[in-house]
C-alpha cells in the first residue's frame, strides 16, 4: 500500500467550504503519480519508449465532506490487473475515517492510442 498525505487548501473548496468533488480525482492522481515515482518508474522515459497510462474508469464513492486545512491521506493498494491493465483502489481518508473512495482502472497504451502491454520492468516494478 501507497500512503500519500495532503492538505486542502482553500482554492480546493467550494462555495459551501467543503472540498469541491472533483478536486478528489485531482488528489488521487497526485498519490497515483507519486506511487509510480516511488516504485521508480519515469513516465518521461515511458513516453519516450512509446507507452503511456490511461485512466480507462473510475467508479467513486463520496462518503463524508473534507474541509479547508484537513490534512488527508490517500491510500492506494494495487489489485489484480492483466498485463495492459492496472486496478487501483483508492481510499482518500482523514485519520480513520473514508472520505472518498474509488476503484481505479489505468490502461498502458501506445502513444499512438493502441492498447500494449506494460513493459516487463514496470510489471517487476508493480510486483
Amino acid at each position: 500500500m501507497h500512503l500519500f498525505n495532503l492538505r486542502v487548501y482553500y482554492e480546493d473548496t467550494d462555495l459551501a467550504g467543503i472540498v469541491y468533488y472533483a478536486n478528489y480525482l485531482k488528489f488521487i492522481e497526485r498519490a497515483r503519480s507519486e506511487w509510480v515515482r516511488d516504485l521508480g518508474i519515469d513516465q518521461a522515459q515511458m513516453k519516450a519508449e512509446g507507452r503511456v497510462f490511461a485512466v480507462r474508469r473510475v467508479a467513486a464513492d463520496y462518503l463524508l465532506p473534507a474541509r479547508y486545512d484537513d490534512l488527508l491521506c490517500v491510500e492506494t493498494k494495487l489489485l489484480p490487473g492483466s498485463g495492459a491493465r492496472l486496478v487501483l483502489q483508492q481510499d482518500v481518508k482523514r485519520g480513520d475515517a473514508t472520505l472518498f473512495s474509488a476503484m481505479v482502472t489505468i490502461i498502458c497504451m501506445t502513444t499512438d492510442g493502441a492498447i500494449a502491454r506494460l513493459p516487463a520492468a514496470i510489471r517487476q516494478a508493480m510486483g
